[in-house]
């Protein structure tokens, strides 16, 4: 099924999918409130020739919709240029088949742009590379510097119940520690691909 302005308009709403949140709308909305977006990015999207519209695979349960959602709604926000709906992506699964990762799986996040006659200019799925690159060499480190957490692919449920309290602490640490950091990769990715329309 393709995408078109019919298609489109069923989509919710950025506002509308946080209203229809039935769990972690809390976390999305600090999220939100967390993102720090460069004067220079948001002119990258505000100068785009044309407004793009944008497609959103989503779900409330996805630890990295929570994460970068937010970020594509703040820089809707700001630039004025991006027209979002999000689709539920359990409800959509003619969509979801068109944009899985590496073909087979139904990873979200997944952003689909499309100029103003809904012809695709490209998509963006889950997260930069660069961020999950990151996170798991600090988890390793994690691991190798505290000897009671165990083996990093040992079930996390195994642990004694403080240990695993400190695990959870640790990685909490680490993931806030390196948000500012995905967040700007998320934004240099998202760039890269809509300035594909400027070119």
């Amino acid at each position: 099924m393709s995408v078109d302005r019919a298609r489109f308009e069923q989509g919710l709403t950025y506002e509308g999918f946080k209203a229809q949140m039935t769990r972690n709308r809390d976390r999305l909305e600090e999220n939100e409130r967390r993102v720090q977006l460069r004067p220079e990015d948001v002119a990258g999207f505000r100068d785009l020739p044309r407004p793009l519209h944008v497609v959103v695979l989503a779900e409330d349960w996805c630890g990295d919709v929570l994460a970068n959602l937010p970020v594509l709604g703040r820089l809707a926000a700001e630039s004025g240029k991006l027209d979002l709906r999000v689709f539920l992506r359990d409800q959509n699964d003619d969509l979801m088949q068109r944009y899985l990762n590496q073909g087979m799986y139904k990873s979200i996040p997944v952003f689909a742009f499309f100029d103003e006659d809904f012809r695709e200019i490209g998509h963006w799925i889950e997260r930069p590379a660069s961020v999950t690159e990151l996170r798991a060499k600090r988890r390793r480190e994690i691991f190798a510097g505290n000897p009671e957490f165990g083996a990093p692919d040992a079930p996390v449920d195994q642990l004694p119940e403080d240990a695993r309290g400190r695990l959870q602490t640790e990685i909490q640490r680490m993931r806030d520690e390196t948000t500012p950091f995905a967040n700007a990769e998320v934004v240099r990715e998202l760039r890269e691909l809509v300035n594909r329309v400027a070119a």
